[in-house]
């Protein structure tokens, strides 16, 4: 029995499936048929009220609607209503003409209720209506909706790479994984869609008003000639029959175009924000009780102009001042409810002191400016600290270990908008935030300037200049990669815990790691061959050079087979990063087919090995050319789009690798032993080449 419902369910399920996607097909049929087949005047009765509950549903749905895209049909939906008035016009059309000499009822109650009641039977009234609908929804409504979709589809594609470069700095920053990354790169793509579709369907609304006054025209002329060749009336009973059934159905379809056109200027006015357009409206317009009073005022001395409706004046000028004064009483009754839930202050004692008072040093800190302490407020909705916890949880997954808590604490000696990082006390790094504006950093690729504050981006040192909310849209346009205050703060942060990522990396944290391996692979190794410290100068080595300690379970392996033979940390470190080696490339070259890297020349190799095989230390003349032409080689190797990366025989790398690092941290310094043996190499900048 279960089965059988369970089969009877998935049929259903198909089945609406199904006619959900013969829906659009159908709808398109049934137009067209309708511009074919007669219809008798019920059902063009039933048709034209369907056409005016429809119109009423969208524009109901436009003005709910909190951002653009959650109306993404709304393009699709003005092509069909357009189809559906026009097709409907056409069927009355062909009713009006053969059954106009009958009466005003011939073509359905509706088209009589519009031609007798709305505009009292007179026609040339009705006329006129017609007219002013016409051009208020042609050149005003139409025009400006028009206007607003052509401009905002150009500025969201010419604003779309500076968009995709924000999210690609957010990702990097690790402020958003990458399936966030995947669903705004769609959003922008849609949102490019929506706006490129809107400038295109806004020209049907236009022309459904030209083809109404075409229909109107052949209507009235077509009706004259047919009462009065046809049914031998005369010209006013032939008038007042056509025309009046002709503006009938001008209005009927005239209305309901108006409201699809209103729905429409809606849809792309608004602004995304998180409330629909009547939310908008009365926060933003009866929110001040200083307005409401201004405008009493004016209302009520243009109420005592002899001349002037005064009452009418007067009403409005109570109404408006009985709003503000109750605005006013609001805000003060919230004023008061925020000062009685705030906690009593804190009776000032001087305690004895005690060994509560003695602070450790934290190892991570963030200290703030006092104009700072916003961004790191939850109660005032500050975002630096969910970035920071993001930052920690990417920093875990790419290099192997749970950095400490950062402790953020404001400090009053500091310049208002100045932050600092430490580091066990000391400081590692320092920069300016100022909230409420954007920090756009030249990529080196702009084809602008902007005003503002001009500064550098605190994480690389790249020239940025901090500017106001008004001029985001340009600076993106212009190709700047544009940030907020906590973005750059945490993508500083970022930058400083991969560079000091080997101080950090406490006994604490390294008995964290082995806690996660096997026990026994672990007991096998520490601390019966190796010390806890020994490890750990290990896993800093490795740090201090960028190498990832994710692979815990190769690096334990590695160490359990050599460090019996071998009491050397540093041939250990070099032992284990062959062992990696291939974590190793494939960090620096990802998806490349062939491995482009900086190389020595045979006779500097040639010295430089017997250097390393006598005394260890290099010649001051000898060290002095080989830091120049590394300098040249690793500038070119980064103007080509290359990783810098330097292959050394596995003798060299690690003097090469402790003397170029002290002026070139970026640089990195491989061993042949570590590249993968199925990978392509080929050197692309050579040091030691005489050009």
């Amino acid at each position: 029995m279960k089965a059988l419902n369970t089969l009877l369910g998935r049929q259903r399920w198909l089945a609406d499936a199904n006619m959900r996607v013969l829906a659009g097909p159908i709808l398109i049929i049934l137009i067209l048929a309708m511009m074919v087949l007669p219809l008798p005047p019920f059902l063009l009765d039933l048709l034209f009220t369907f056409n005016i509950a429809l119109a009423i549903m969208v524009l109901l749905v436009s003005m709910f609607t909190q951002k653009p895209l959650d109306f993404a049909a709304f393009p699709a939906v003005l092509l069909f209503t357009t189809l559906l008035r026009l097709s409907l016009n056409v069927a009355s059309t062909r009713v009006v003409l053969l059954e106009g000499h009958q009466g005003g009822d011939a073509a359905g109650k509706v088209i009589e209720a519009f031609g007798q009641f709305l505009v009292g039977g007179n026609f040339a009234v009705g006329l006129a209506v017609f007219l002013i609908l016409v051009i208020i929804n042609f050149m005003v409504i139409t025009k400006g909706a028009g206007r607003i979709a052509e401009v905002g589809a150009r500025f969201t594609l010419d604003a779309m790479p500076g968009k995709q470069m924000a999210i690609d700095a957010d990702l990097n920053a690790g402020l958003i994984g990458e399936e966030d990354a995947r669903a705004r790169r769609k959003e922008i793509s849609q949102e490019a869609d929506f706006y490129g579709s809107m400038d295109g369907a806004s020209k049907f609304v236009r022309g459904d008003a030209v083809a109404g006054l075409v229909i109107m025209a052949v209507n009235i002329i077509g009706g004259l000639l047919i009462g009065m060749l046809q049914h031998d009336m005369g010209f006013g009973q032939a008038a007042q029959s056509y025309v009046l059934l002709t503006i009938g159905d001008g209005l009927v379809a005239q209305i309901p175009a108006l409201m699809i056109s209103v729905a429409a200027g809606v849809v792309v006015s608004r602004v995304n924000t998180e409330e629909d357009v009547g939310q908008q409206m009365l926060g933003q317009l009866f929110n001040s009780p200083r307005v409401m009073f201004l405008a009493a005022g004016l209302i009520g001395l243009l109420g005592l102009i002899p001349g002037m409706p005064n009452v009418v004046f007067l009403l409005f000028t109570v109404l408006l001042g009985a709003l503000g004064w109750h605005l006013m009483k609001r805000g003060e009754q919230q004023q008061i409810e925020r000062v009685e839930r705030a906690p009593p202050p804190a009776a000032m004692e001087a305690p004895e002191a005690s060994w509560d008072d003695v602070q450790l040093v934290d190892t991570l800190g963030m200290e703030v400016g006092h104009r700072l302490i916003p961004l790191v407020d939850s109660r005032q909705q500050g975002e630096l600290l969910a970035r920071i916890k993001s930052v920690r949880k990417k920093f875990a997954q790419e290099v192997g270990f749970l950095p400490p808590v950062v402790h953020i604490r404001d400090n009053l000696e500091l310049p208002p908008n100045t932050y600092v990082l430490t580091l066990k006390g000391v400081e590692i790094g320092r920069g300016e935030l100022y909230p409420g504006k954007w920090l756009a950093i030249d990529p080196g690729q702009v084809s602008g300037r902007l005003e503002g504050l001009p500064t550098q981006d605190p994480a690389f040192g790249l020239p940025a200049v901090w500017i106001e909310t008004a001029l985001r849209e340009h600076a993106q346009v212009y190709g700047y990669t544009v940030v907020d205050p906590s973005t750059v703060a945490a993508t500083h942060f970022n930058h400083l815990l991969r560079r000091n990522a080997s101080d950090l990396l406490g006994r604490g944290e390294v008995q964290a790691l082995l806690d996660k391996l096997d026990k026994q692979q672990v007991e096998e190794l520490v601390p019966k061959v190796l010390a806890l410290s020994s490890l750990q100068r290990i896993l800093q080595s490795l740090l201090d050079e960028d190498v990832s300690i994710r692979d815990m379970r190769t690096i334990l392996d590695t160490l359990a087979e050599l460090a019996p033979q071998q009491s050397d940390l540093q041939e250990l470190v070099a032992m284990v990063r062959v062992a990696l080696g291939r974590a190793i490339t494939q960090q620096w070259f990802a998806g490349l087919p062939e491995l482009h890297v900086i190389g020595l020349e045979v006779g500097l190799e040639q010295v430089l090995t017997q250097a390393v095989g006598g005394s260890g230390a290099l010649e001051p003349g000898l060290a002095s050319t080989l830091m120049q032409q590394a300098e040249t080689a690793l500038a070119r190797q980064e103007s080509n789009g290359e990783p810098p990366v330097l292959v050394v025989p596995h003798k060299l790398r690690p003097l090469l690798s402790r003397f170029l690092r002290r002026r070139m941290p970026q640089l990195v310094v491989m061993s042949l032993a570590e590249i993968p043996d199925d990978r392509i190499l080929r050197v692309t900048s050579l040091i030691g080449a005489s050009n």
